[in-house]
């Protein structure tokens, strides 16, 4: 007996919201139509078809994902199942070095010291 959820193939919004990569269907049809999804290196509409072995690439969250179909489902499931369904070949994030000063509200107007260091920091390395 197989998963009432799995099917051969299913509509690329139902499968993010499924799979947990988005939070609501809704937020996965605005995606497709906004162009932040591929399916097969080709833009990929709210209905477009994906089956077991489709390479998805999408834009979400400010966070490039790239992740295979490993099985079509349609309902939504828990998160240790979800991750069963698809296999994840994302770039690894890359975390942003931040400012070593910072500023807190309420502490009143930088020392000149101070803000030459804020300066300096804007400007960025070399300059």
């Amino acid at each position: 007996m197989t998963d009432p959820g799995t099917t051969d193939e299913t509509r690329i919004d139902r499968w993010l919201c499924a799979v947990r990569l988005v939070k609501t269907r809704p937020l996965a049809t605005r995606l497709c139509e906004g162009g932040h999804v591929r399916v097969n290196g080709s833009p990929a509409k709210p209905s477009t078809r994906v089956r077991v072995g489709d390479r998805v690439e999408a834009f979400i969250a400010d966070r490039e994902r790239v992740v295979e179909v490993v099985r079509a489902i349609e309902s939504r499931v828990g998160a240790p199942a979800a991750a069963t369904c698809y296999a994840d070949h994302s770039p690894p994030v890359v975390r942003e070095a931040g400012p070593e000063i910072v500023l807190i509200r309420g502490e009143g107007r930088p020392s000149k010291r101070l803000r030459r260091e804020l300066e300096r920091l804007r400007r960025g390395p070399g300059a």
